[in-house]
């Protein structure tokens, strides 16, 4: 009797001290975050500089997401992987960072419905129609937001979540789109919690690109910048003020005095992305059918692009991989008929995977470009190609006469024996001034300034073509309407030339390595469609077998551990 009493007590004990264990791990979870990534690119873990920025956050963020409801597979599997970004975001976040997920289509007042997707659009929020099957083999199309907007202090910013390359499938899509939504997000609140922006500056007055030819990029850059468009007049020290400069195109000799206030401001630490034309196309001539002459651009830039490691050929570039032109097929004497053919000068760049910069853009659309080499010795500068020809191209030397006639010649690829030519570099590092040894007493207008010989640490972009930053203008008799850069009307894609100019002039104005969280990859596990359908018996049989043995086997050992135990 008393062996028994003492088993039951022991038993009893042993059911109370785990229900106070369990209590007592469920009060230190309520303070305590823990979470294993075992993922092999770890996808689960957040940056630290994410963690900093929402550890940091001074008022409250609201994060509106519009991607709810009954949503394709597709979506909901972004919907699902963002729900568990966003409850990373409030944890480290807390009581000042709150999210909602909303279902623009949920109102049942059709009048209500089409006002709030409005006004969705005219935020901002891009839609995406999805064409969906029902089950009598019809199918309909669905409208839906796959953005989000985030507000902060009376401030609020759109995000788009869906990158849509149209060279990827729809899944490669998702999970691109995936990859980017912890920069895309973090991006967004520094820019609704900063109360000041940092400067931007347009450099014109040397035959630059005008506000009309720069207008979009320059809307889509105010979000994040103050920009301004600035004269240098030979002011050392002019530039002091501007974070990143933009040097868009010249086309006029830049004057030496010009050339020392870009130097300085470089040796001080500034950012410049220069886009400079190796060779000089008039494509207005071209427009209207007549030949057009090709010549060396003459900028005055060679010296210090050189100094600091880099030479711009003047030479023209033809791509097999290109984009089209509308030319008239009609015979003579029969109406104008315009159909698209590919023109070699108007080369189509695929964007690596291998830096922050180019990662995940759609093909960037270039017109008369050049090649660029990377030329010196300096150990302290890093060279790096952001953007590359196809491997079908050809090089053609200048002067060159350039007609639309030309066209009609078609290309031989057997012509075309060079591969992957560079276009874009990157150089990071410490530069050498190029008036180094020289007199400059009578440069600063005269004025006495410090002149430095070597920069401290920083970068700088250059890109053959300055068509890559030009956006098209219509002009008419009642003014200008600027067209979207990177948008091609003729077959109405848009390229991804914007995506790829903010993000150079996010890297070169981030120092903090934020643009290094568009450079995660997660790996793309698809199921292999012929494999299931050809096994899928036998993994229906596995599924439904493996878990009532596994839990058999687990209540058996139970239940002879039980039994050796209480047997005596």
């Amino acid at each position: 009797m008393h062996l028994k009493i003492s088993i039951r007590n022991r038993g009893l004990f042993e059911i109370v001290l785990g229900i106070v264990a369990i209590i007592l791990v469920i009060y230190i979870a309520s303070f305590a975050y823990l979470r294993f990534d075992l993922t092999s690119e770890k996808r689960f873990t957040l940056d630290k500089n994410t963690k900093e920025t929402l550890s940091n956050l001074d008022d409250i963020v609201h994060v509106t997401v519009y991607l709810d409801g009954d949503l394709p597979l597709g979506f909901r599997h972004m919907r699902r992987e963002l729900k568990e970004l966003l409850d990373e975001f409030e944890v480290y976040g807390q009581r000042l960072f709150q999210f909602e997920f909303i279902n623009p289509t949920a109102s049942a007042n059709k009048t209500e419905r089409e006002a709030l997707l409005r006004s969705l659009n005219d935020k901002g929020l891009e839609p995406t129609n999805v064409q969906e099957r029902d089950t009598k083999g019809g199918s309909s199309q669905r409208v839906i937001f796959p953005g989000a907007i985030i507000s902060c202090k009376g401030k609020e910013t759109v995000v788009n979540l869906l990158k849509n390359n149209p060279g990827h499938s729809g899944e490669e899509n998702i999970n691109t789109s995936i990859q980017g939504f912890e920069y895309a997000l973090l991006s967004a609140i520094l820019k609704v919690q900063t109360d000041s922006l940092p400067k931007l500056a347009f450099v014109h007055g040397h035959g630059q690109l005008d506000d009309f030819e720069t207008g979009d990029i320059a809307q889509e850059l105010v979000e994040q910048f103050e920009v301004h468009r600035v004269k240098l007049g030979g002011e050392v020290g002019g530039l002091d003020p501007y974070a990143v400069v933009i040097m868009a195109g010249p086309t006029e000799r830049v004057p030496e005095r010009d050339k020392l206030v870009l130097d300085q401001y470089i040796m001080g630490g500034g950012k410049v992305l220069w886009f400079v034309d190796g060779v000089t196309v008039s494509i207005d001539s071209l427009s209207t059918g007549a030949n057009t002459l090709a010549f060396p651009n003459d900028h005055n830039l060679e010296d210090i692009l050189f100094r600091y490691g880099v030479r711009v050929n003047p030479n023209l570039i033809q791509d097999m991989q290109c984009a089209v032109v509308p030319v008239n097929v009609s015979l003579p004497g029969q109406d104008s008929r315009f159909a698209p053919a590919p023109w070699v000068y108007y080369p189509l760049l695929n964007s690596p995977g291998s830096h922050p910069v180019t990662r995940n853009l759609n093909p960037i659309a270039t017109k008369f470009i050049s090649p660029i080499d990377t030329v010196g010795m300096n150990h302290e500068v890093n060279k790096q190609f952001l953007l590359r020809t196809s491997p079908y191209v050809r090089t053609v030397n200048v002067p060159a006469f350039i007609n639309l006639a030309q066209i009609e010649q078609s290309p031989l690829e057997g012509e075309f024996t060079q591969s992957n030519i560079p276009v874009a570099v990157l150089l990071e590092g410490m530069f050498p001034s190029v008036f180094t040894n020289r007199p400059l007493a009578s440069y600063n207008n005269g004025n006495p300034f410090r002149f430095r010989e070597k920069s401290v640490p920083t970068r700088m972009i250059i890109v053959s073509d300055a068509d890559v930053i030009r956006n098209e203008v219509r002009r008419r008799g009642d003014g200008a309407y600027i067209i979207p850069l990177g948008f091609d009307r003729y077959t109405n894609q848009t390229y991804g030339n914007k995506d790829l100019i903010v993000n150079m002039v996010n890297y070169l104005n981030d120092d903090s390595g934020l643009m290094n969280l568009k450079s995660r990859e997660f790996k793309l596990r698809l199921l292999d469609k012929n494999k299931v359908l050809e096994h899928r018996t036998k993994w229906q049989v596995l599924n439904l077998l493996i878990p009532s043995l596994t839990l058999m086997v687990f209540v058996g050992i139970w239940l002879l551990i039980r039994r050796k135990r209480y047997v005596k």
